[in-house]
């Protein structure tokens, strides 16, 4: 099983998206400082996650989202809704 997800700063207004196999450990690793990039943003809690039974199936969903990359990065910053549920859901 392989998760893509979005993690929120509990303590700023920053997001993190990313993928893994374990989404309970990946958490553990980012809110441990293990990723040097994000650490000045932890604690985080997990926004959104989407399961996918393959790692090809999560790379095709990444390529499709990621042509939406400018579209969620508005509705993130103006706090709109999406226009279909669970549009927000992976903003790579």
């Amino acid at each position: 099983m392989f998760f893509a997800y979005v993690l929120k700063s509990v303590q700023h207004e920053f997001y993190y998206k990313g993928h893994c196999q374990d989404l309970e450990i990946r958490l553990r690793q980012h809110n441990a400082g293990m990723t040097q990039s994000i650490r000045h943003y932890i604690p985080f809690e997990v926004a959104y996650f989407e399961k996918f039974e393959t790692e090809d199936t999560l790379i095709d969903c990444h390529l499709k989202h990621k042509k939406r990359k400018l579209y969620h990065r508005i509705l993130f910053k103006t706090n709109r809704k999406p226009l279909v549920e669970n549009e927000l859901a992976i903003v790579f």
